[in-house]
C-alpha cells in the first residue's frame, strides 16, 4: 500500500457530501488533479489547510488542519469534543443551514436515484437543536494508558471511544450521567467486561427521573459490582438493567418493576415501552412529524387507515383517535404485543395489531385483504419497495411515506410514480437528528386523477 502524503496543502470547497464533510477537487499542479477530496470540518465556500487521511482509487479524504477564509455560516461549535466524538457532523454549521442542507440532499436523491421530483417542496420540519436525544447507545473502553473507563460515543476514528466530559445532543439527565458512569464502571471488578450502556428517556415515575440504562456485560457480575451499581441506580433516580446475552436477556436490577412511557399530549395518548425498544429519539420533533402526517394524510372521522412498520404504535394509536379504524403492522412480534397493550392501556377498540415479515408475500392474510383509504409507511432504511410490490395499492387514495434514508424513499418514490403512475404531491426534510448529517424526511403521493 502506498505511502499517504502528509504535506499540508490547501482547498477550495465547493459542496458538501450527504455525511456532512466539505468536497472540494485537487487543485491544477497535483498528480491527481480534479479527483475528488471529502474534508472532514469544512463548509462550501471556505478555502481549508488540510492534511489527506486516507485515499481510494475514486476520492481522497482529508482533515482540516486551517480554515483560510470562513464561509459565512461557519459558527463556532458548541462541544469541546467536536471535531473527535464521531456522535456530531454538523456542529460548525449554522443551526438553520443544516436543515436546508438536508432539504437539498433529499431533492438530489429523488432526482439522482428514482427521477421524481415533488410538486411541492414542504417547510423543514424542525424541533430544537440541542439536548434532544431520549435514546442511543454509549460504547465503554478501560484505557489503560489513560488509567481510567472511558463512556462515550465512538470517535469519528470508530476504533477508539471518545473521552467525553460532556454531550449538548443528549437529554440534560443523561448528559449529567457520563462522567459519573465513568467514574461507577472504573471501579467495578468487570470493568473490562462492560462494551456498552444503553440509554432511552420516558416520562417520571415515582422514584425514577425518566432515564433507563441497560448495561451490557460479558460475564456474570459479582455480589459488590451489583450491589455497587443499585445503588447508583437509586442515588441517580435512574432505572438499571442487565443486558448478560441478546435482546431477551435484559432483566431489571433496580426498581424491581420500572415503568417507562411517554406522553403524546395532543391525542391523549400513552405509549409504554421497554428498554431496548425503538422509540422516536426527538421527542419534540416527534410530535411535529405526526401531526405533519396527519394533515398530509388528510386523516378524517371515517377514515380506514392502513399502518406499516408500526413499531409500539407510535402514529396508529394517535390516527386511531381522529380516524375510523386504524390497522397497524410489524415485523417484530414484541412491539405488536406491546402496541395490543398500549390500545388496551389508551382505551382504543378501533386500532389493531399484527404481526408480519413485510419483506416477504402478505397478500393471502386478513389485514391486506381489509379496504382502507389511505396508507401510513414507516419503514427501516431499506426502504419499502417489498411490500409496495405487494400492496393492491389502487385501493388507497393517498400515500404518505416517513422515511429514515433519503436513497430508499427516492427508489421508492421512483417506483411509485414512473411504473404505476403515482404523482408525488410533496416532501420535505425533518431535523430528527440535529448536529448530524442524518436525514428524515416526509413524501405524499397522490392518485392520478
Amino acid at each position: 500500500m502506498a505511502r499517504i502524503d502528509q504535506t499540508p496543502f490547501e482547498l477550495e470547497i465547493l459542496d458538501l457530501s450527504h455525511d456532512g464533510r466539505g468536497v472540494a477537487r485537487r487543485e491544477a499542479g497535483h498528480a491527481n488533479a480534479g479527483k475528488t477530496v471529502f474534508v472532514a470540518g469544512a463548509l462550501p465556500g471556505e478555502r481549508v489547510l488540510a492534511k489527506q487521511v486516507a485515499r481510494s482509487r475514486h476520492f481522497d479524504e482529508a482533515d482540516t488542519l486551517q480554515v483560510l477564509q470562513a464561509s459565512s455560516d461557519r459558527v463556532l461549535p458548541r462541544c469541546a469534543h467536536f471535531g473527535v466524538c464521531g456522535g456530531c457532523a454538523l456542529q460548525h454549521l449554522d443551526e438553520s443551514r443544516q436543515i436546508m442542507a438536508k432539504q437539498r440532499v433529499l431533492l438530489e436523491n429523488f432526482e439522482r436515484i428514482g427521477h421524481v421530483s415533488p410538486g411541492e417542496v414542504l417547510p423543514p420540519l424542525t424541533g430544537g437543536a440541542w439536548h434532544y436525544r431520549r435514546k442511543g447507545r454509549f460504547s465503554v473502553r478501560r484505557v489503560e494508558k489513560k488509567g481510567k473507563t472511558l463512556v462515550g460515543f465512538r470517535e469519528r476514528d470508530p476504533r477508539f471511544v471518545a473521552d467525553l466530559r460532556e454531550c449538548h445532543t443528549v437529554v440534560p439527565a443523561v448528559a449529567a450521567l457520563i462522567v459519573p458512569l465513568s467514574t461507577l464502571v472504573d471501579a467495578l471488578q468487570a470493568r473490562r467486561e462492560i462494551p456498552q450502556i444503553e440509554f432511552i428517556v420516558g416520562d417520571p415515575t415515582p422514584g425514577v427521573d425518566g432515564v433507563a440504562l441497560v448495561l451490557r456485560h460479558l460475564q456474570p457480575l459479582c455480589e459488590a459490582d451489583l450491589e455497587a451499581l443499585r445503588g447508583f441506580a437509586e442515588r441517580n433516580r435512574v432505572a438499571m438493567y442487565l443486558q448478560p446475552g441478546g435482546v431477551d436477556s435484559v432483566r431489571p436490577l433496580w426498581p424491581a418493576q420500572p415503568a417507562l412511557s411517554f406522553r403524546l399530549e395532543p391525542w391523549n395518548v400513552t405509549l409504554a415501552f421497554r428498554p431496548l425498544d425503538f422509540i422516536q429519539v426527538n421527542a419534540r420533533l416527534n410530535e411535529a412529524m405526526i401531526a405533519r402526517t396527519f394533515e398530509l394524510l388528510d386523516l378524517r372521522a371515517g377514515d380506514r387507515v392502513l399502518d406499516l412498520f408500526c413499531g409500539l404504535g407510535n402514529f396508529t394509536l394517535p390516527m386511531a383517535r381522529i380516524a375510523a379504524e386504524v390497522v397497524g403492522v410489524e415485523g417484530e412480534a414484541a412491539l405488536v404485543a406491546r402496541a395490543r397493550e398500549n390500545a388496551a392501556l389508551n382505551g382504543l377498540d378501533n386500532a389493531t395489531f399484527h404481526p408480519a415479515d413485510l419483506t416477504r408475500d402478505q397478500r393471502g392474510t386478513s389485514w391486506m385483504r381489509q379496504g382502507f383509504d389511505k396508507l401510513l409507511l414507516d419503514p427501516p432504511r431499506s426502504g419499502a419497495i417489498e411490500v409496495l410490490r405487494q400492496l393492491p395499492l389502487e385501493r388507497f387514495g393517498r400515500i404518505v411515506y416517513v422515511s429514515c434514508h433519503p436513497g430508499s424513499l427516492a427508489r421508492d418514490a421512483g417506483y411509485l410514480v414512473n411504473e404505476l403512475g403515482w404523482t408525488l404531491r410533496s416532501a420535505g426534510a425533518m431535523d430528527m437528528f440535529p448536529q448530524t448529517a442524518h436525514v428524515e424526511s416526509i413524501a405524499l403521493f397522490e392518485k392520478k386523477p
